[in-house]
């Protein structure tokens, strides 16, 4: 008999702190506090993403994220600097 296996890696859409309060540990709270309630559901990997011209990479990175891919949107009217995908094993 076959075993199929299902896995579901946690994305992180979107963290936002906004300019007036970056550089004061909230957004290492709320990436700490994801990384806890997800370690916690026995989740193995976790998954983010940012666009190339963003300083979060450089954030995510702090973190144990590493590049492993990324897309690029060039239809006219919705084009948009690389967003680059980022893993992180837990």
């Amino acid at each position: 008999m076959n075993t199929i296996v299902i896995l579901s890696i946690p994305f992180c859409t979107m963290l936002f702190i906004d300019s007036d309060h970056r550089k004061k540990g909230y957004g290492k709270l709320l990436t700490e506090h994801w990384e806890h309630d997800m370690k916690s559901q026995v989740y193995g990997m976790l998954m983010t993403s940012t666009q190339v011209d963003e300083d979060a990479q450089h954030f995510y990175r702090k973190f144990g994220y590493k590049d492993c891919g990324g897309f690029v949107v060039d239809i006219p009217g919705y084009e948009q600097p690389m967003e680059m995908i980022m893993i992180k094993a837990m």
